[in-house]
C-alpha cells in the first residue's frame, strides 16, 4: 500500500501544476476579451506576473483604458483548467459579474 501511495502523491503534485505553465497567452486573451466585452484585437496584455495558481496582468484597451486583471490556472486529471478573467479599473473595487455590482 505504501509503495502505491508515493507514486500517486508524486503524480498529484505534478498534475497540480502552476499558473505559469497552465495559463497561456492565448487563454489570457480569450478570457479577458469575454470579461471586458471587447474584441481580442482591441487590447494588449502587459505586466504578466505568475504567482502560484494566479496570473495577474494589465489589459490596455486601444482607447487607453487600463484594467487590472487576473486568472487562476492549474492542471488536473481532466486537463488544463483556467478560470474566467476578473478585471477592474485601477482604483476601483473588483465587481462580481454574477451579482452585477
Amino acid at each position: 500500500m505504501h509503495k502505491l501511495l508515493i507514486p500517486l502523491t508524486s503524480v498529484a503534485a505534478f498534475l497540480s501544476g502552476c499558473a505559469s505553465v497552465a495559463v497561456s497567452t492565448d487563454l489570457i486573451e480569450q478570457r479577458t476579451a469575454f470579461a471586458l466585452g471587447l474584441d481580442r484585437s482591441s487590447f494588449t496584455i502587459s505586466n504578466r506576473q505568475d504567482d502560484g495558481l494566479r496570473t495577474q496582468y494589465v489589459a490596455t484597451a486601444k482607447n487607453g483604458q487600463r484594467y487590472n486583471c487576473y486568472v487562476t490556472g492549474t492542471f488536473s486529471v481532466t486537463g488544463r483548467v483556467v478560470s474566467d478573467a476578473l478585471c477592474s479599473k485601477p482604483g476601483e473595487a473588483p465587481k462580481n459579474p454574477l451579482l452585477n455590482r
